[in-house]
C-alpha cells in the first residue's frame, strides 16, 4: 500500500510545508496545518471496493493515511468500531431512526486511540522518540500506550482532578505522569516547559498535523459502514473539536474522490453549561471562541475552556447547517443510566450529552423525527466508575 500524501497546508493562511520534516503549528500565522494528499490518484489506487479485503480498523484507508512506510505504523487494532441502531432509545427520544457509533470499543476505551495512532506512527517516521502532551483523560491513557507500543517515551501533564482511571493508564503503560493543579490549558502550559527542556515533540490537541487524520478515519467509516449513504445529522460531544474538523475533513476528501454525494449531515456540537466556548462563540457569529473562564463539567473530556482549532470547528458546523448547544451536568449520569438500560451500551458522559442535546433538538423542531440521526459515543462508562458510585 502507498499513502499518496503531498503536503501539509495551513488551514487559515495557506502555506504549505513539507510533510516529511518536523512541524507543529503554521509559522506564519500559527494556525492549525492539516496534510493533504493526490487525491486523485489516492481514488484510483483505492476504490470502495477493495476495502472489503482490508483489515478491520483504521489503518485500511492507508493511500490517504499520512505515515508513507507501512513499517512505521503503530497500531494496536484501533478504528472500525460498529454503529448500533438504538431502537429502543428511539423510541424513548421520539425519533425513529438512531444511530450510536461506539468508540468506546477502541483499544483503550476511548476515540483518543485513533488520533495517537495517526499521531505517534508518524512520529516515528520522523524519527521522533520522545512524546510530551497535556490531557484532561482519555488522550493521556492512548498516548503513553501507542509510545509503550513504538518503544518510545511519553510524558503526560495532567490535571489533577482528572479521572482516575486516567491516571493509572499511563502509569500502567510506563508514562511519565505529572498531575497539575488547574484546567487542561495549566497542564498544557507545563507540557510546554517540559518540551523545550528536553527536548520533547508536543502532540496536543491539532497543535501538530497528524492526530485529526487518526479522527477523520471516524468520518470514512460512517460513510462505509452506512452504504455510502451519510446520516442527515451527527452530534458531536466537543472538548478540542478534534472529531469534528477530523470527520468534516473526511467528508471533503470522499467527495473529492468520488465516493460520496455533496449531501452532507449536519454538524452539531454539544458542550456543557460550564465549559462551552464554541457554543457562546457559534451563536454570537464569531469566528474565534473566547477562552471560557472557570471551566467546569463532570465531562472530562470536554472540560477544554480553549481550542486552537475553534475557527475549524465553528466552520464546519455553519457550512453543514448545523448548530452548537449545551447540556447540564446534572443531565449526564441520568442519560448513561438511560442508554444502559434501553441499549445495553456503558457510555461516558461525554457521550450522555449527545442523548440530552438530542432530546432538546427533537423538543425544539431543530430535528425531526424521521431524519437519521447519529450520535457518537466518545469512549467507555468504565472510565467514569467514580460518577456512579
Amino acid at each position: 500500500m502507498k499513502s499518496y500524501l503531498t503536503h501539509l497546508e495551513c488551514t487559515y493562511c495557506h502555506a504549505t510545508y513539507s510533510a516529511d520534516e518536523r512541524h507543529r503549528t503554521c509559522s506564519e500565522c500559527n494556525k492549525v496545518l492539516y496534510p493533504r494528499y493526490d487525491l486523485a490518484a489516492a481514488s484510483k489506487a483505492l476504490t470502495k471496493d477493495m476495502l472489503r479485503d482490508r483489515p478491520s480498523n483504521m489503518w485500511r484507508y492507508f493511500e490517504v493515511m499520512p505515515v508513507r512506510d507501512e513499517a512505521n505504523v503503530i497500531t494496536l487494532g484501533e478504528g472500525f468500531t460498529p454503529i448500533f441502531k438504538a431502537e429502543r432509545l428511539a423510541k424513548e427520544m421520539g425519533c425513529t431512526s438512531l444511530y450510536i457509533k461506539d468508540e468506546g470499543l477502541n483499544p483503550t476505551a476511548s476515540f483518543k486511540a485513533r488520533g495517537l495512532s495517526a499521531a505517534i506512527s508518524k512520529a516515528k517516521e520522523l524519527g521522533i522518540t520522545k512524546i510530551t502532551m497535556p490531557s484532561a483523560g482519555n488522550a493521556a491513557g492512548a498516548m503513553t500506550a501507542y509510545t509503550a507500543k513504538g518503544g518510545m517515551e511519553g510524558y503526560v501533564f495532567m490535571p489533577r482532578d482528572a479521572p482516575k482511571a486516567n491516571q493509572v493508564e499511563v502509569d500502567i503503560t510506563g508514562g511519565h505522569l505529572t498531575l497539575v493543579d488547574g484546567l487542561i490549558n495549566d497542564a498544557g502550559r507545563e507540557s510546554r516547559e517540559k518540551a523545550a527542556e528536553l527536548d520533547l515533540f508536543d502532540v496536543s490537541t491539532l497543535q501538530e498535523p497528524y492526530r485529526v487524520e487518526g479522527k477523520k478515519t471516524m468520518g470514512y467509516e460512517i460513510a462505509e459502514q452506512m452504504g455510502w449513504t451519510l446520516p442527515d445529522a451527527i452530534l458531536y460531544p466537543t472538548g478540542g473539536g478534534t472529531g469534528i474538523v477530523g470527520m468534516w475533513k473526511a467528508f471533503q476528501e470522499m467527495e473529492e474522490m468520488g465516493w460520496i454525494d455533496g449531501k452532507r449531515p449536519k454538524m452539531f456540537c454539544v458542550q456543557a453549561e460550564g465549559c462551552a466556548p464554541i457554543v457562546r462563540a457559534f451563536h454570537e457569529g464569531a469566528e474565534f471562541a473566547e477562552p471560557w473562564e472557570n471551566a467546569d463539567t463532570i465531562a472530562a473530556g470536554i472540560r477544554v475552556p480553549a481550542a486552537i482549532g475553534d475557527y475549524l470547528i465553528l466552520q464546519a458546523l455553519r457550512e453543514s447547517g448545523g448548530g452548537a448547544l449545551t447540556v447540564s451536568d446534572d443531565q449526564l449520569v441520568p442519560y448513561m443510566r438511560t442508554v444502559a438500560t434501553l441499549e445495553g451500551m456503558f457510555i461516558c458522559p461525554e457521550g450522555a450529552a449527545t442523548v440530552a442535546a438530542l432530546n432538546r433538538l427533537l423538543a425544539d423542531g431543530v430535528l425531526q423525527p424521521d431524519e437519521k440521526i447519529l450520535i457518537l459515543n466518545t469512549g467507555s462508562g468504565l472510565k467514569y466508575l467514580e460518577l456512579l458510585s
